[in-house]
């Protein structure tokens, strides 16, 4: 058995390690093969890789993309070619499209009471600021009992302070990696579809843009789940993988690592050369 974990946040996006950190984090719970996948950037890729060489754990560069849709649907990327042009202005893209709703979301907070200003949260972020930092800003002036509740009460969809943003599609996510030389991987499909017997037709549209894989272990799936799911990739052709989308900060973060047989994933071909 081997523990992996290729879903993974830092300081980058909305996790609450730098790069350095979680790499100690990894070595500590003895995770042998990782990918950093923060959202809408891969600014802390390098130093990531870098550090996980040296620390003789295999690593993969990896990013996650929010796609349009009715529900959740985000599509990770790994082992693409972090300068290709096309991904990188969509990223750039997407981040000029966070920073907007930010702005937004702090004119609602303000609106209904909540004096805080987007400079602190600020202080939490490594890079953009997304709603989890939002979230630990509300709960440590005292606006909320625990993170959690800052998203039920004010930042997730339909709350009081929600505000969307403009979303890739989700073809143009997979396609988007595919064009950067990479693997496209739909991640924590239970939030796509709640009702896995609704994945297949997702599925069958993202397998005909070019997906090559499927994150059979995700945060929150039972064991019949994952059996499931791995019925479900073996149908379609794609690869199952494994992550926690772990992010830190206490009880919203899954623990790192995720314990999978060593015959799961080709590791050569998404690891190849690291």
């Amino acid at each position: 058995m081997l523990k992996i974990d290729l879903h993974l946040h830092s300081t980058f996006s909305d996790g609450v390690l730098s790069p350095a950190e979680l790499v100690k984090c990894l070595k500590e719970r003895k995770v042998v093969v990782a990918g950093l996948t923060d959202h809408d950037t891969t600014d802390g890729v390098d130093e990531f890789l870098t550090l996980c060489r040296k620390a003789s754990i295999k690593s993969v560069a990896g990013v996650e993309l929010s796609a349009s849709f009715a529900g959740v649907l985000h599509i990770l990327g790994y082992r693409f070619d972090t300068a290709a042009p096309a991904l990188r202005n969509a990223l750039v893209k997407n981040r000029n499209a966070r920073e907007a709703r930010n702005v937004l979301i702090f004119e609602k907070l303000r609106e209904l009471g909540l004096d805080v200003c987007i400079e602190e949260a600020a202080a939490y972020a490594g890079g953009v600021i997304g709603r989890p930092h939002i979230a630990r800003l509300l709960w440590n002036k005292g606006y909320v009992p625990n993170q959690k509740a800052a998203f039920d009460r004010y930042l997730k969809r339909g709350a009081a302070a929600y505000v969307p943003r403009q979303l890739l599609l989700p073809d143009e996510c997979v396609s988007l990696i595919r064009e950067a030389g990479g693997l496209p991987v739909l991640a924590h499909p239970r939030q796509t579809t709640p009702d896995l017997y609704d994945l297949p037709p997702v599925l069958r549209r993202l397998k005909d843009c070019g997906l090559w894989g499927l994150e059979c272990w995700s945060q929150g799936n039972s064991p019949a789940d994952v059996y499931h799911l791995l019925g479900i990739a073996a149908d379609f052709g794609l690869f199952p993988t494994a992550g926690s989308d772990f992010h830190g900060g206490g009880h919203m973060s899954a623990a790192v690592g995720v314990i999978v047989g060593e015959d799961i994933l080709p590791w050569g071909r998404l690891c190849g050369g690291l």
